[in-house]
């Protein structure tokens, strides 16, 4: 009876331990913005799924596509149903190392993430600089970086082109917590 006892306590101590080291959010901050001749076009989304894994140095990042929302109706419709494609590609991911991640402490610092983006279908490897600062509850990511249209299929017919920038913006904002099972 005294080992099944300490067989368990040890189960649900690793258990314990092992979310200890991740950290995870699901309402983290997704901004992006297009810088037209004619029109300027931004949308935000605050669904976002990201997780840390404090072990390894990893973080991984979902975005629901038709969770941007956006200031004129008909835009959020044309991002959805004719560039995006969310009923195809409901999904934006990332996941990759967070380069020097035994780095990170109290003090914000700048730290080079790599990993592979995937958006519209198409993946992608890319190197982004975000700041981190790791509290006793909290790792906070932040930053943002450059994204081309054209590197993930995303065509733009030709009457509005003058709206779309090739280039957008992408601004981010996670806030993650430690992760409990």
């Amino acid at each position: 009876m005294k080992s099944i006892f300490t067989i368990l306590f040890c189960l649900l101590f690793a258990m314990f331990i092992n979310g200890q080291n991740r950290y995870l959010t699901k309402s983290g901050a997704i901004n992006f913005y297009s810088k037209a001749p004619m029109e300027d076009i931004t949308a935000d989304n605050n669904q976002v799924l990201s997780i840390i894994d404090a072990d390894k140095g990893k973080i991984a990042i979902q975005i629901l596509m038709k969770s941007f929302l956006f200031e004129k109706a008909l835009m959020q419709e044309h991002f959805n149903e004719n560039y995006v494609e969310s009923d195809k590609y409901p999904k934006a991911t990332f996941a990759g190392d967070i380069l020097n991640f035994e780095a990170i402490n109290e003090t914000v610092s700048k730290q080079k993430v790599k990993g592979n983006i995937t958006i519209h279908g198409i993946t992608k490897e890319i190197v982004i600089d975000a700041n981190f600062t790791k509290t006793d509850d909290s790792i906070l990511v932040d930053g943002n970086f450059i994204i081309e249209i054209d590197d993930f299929n995303i065509s733009i017919p030709a009457i509005v082109s003058k709206k779309i920038a090739k280039r957008i913006k992408v601004t981010f904002d996670f806030n993650h917590k430690p992760y409990h099972k």
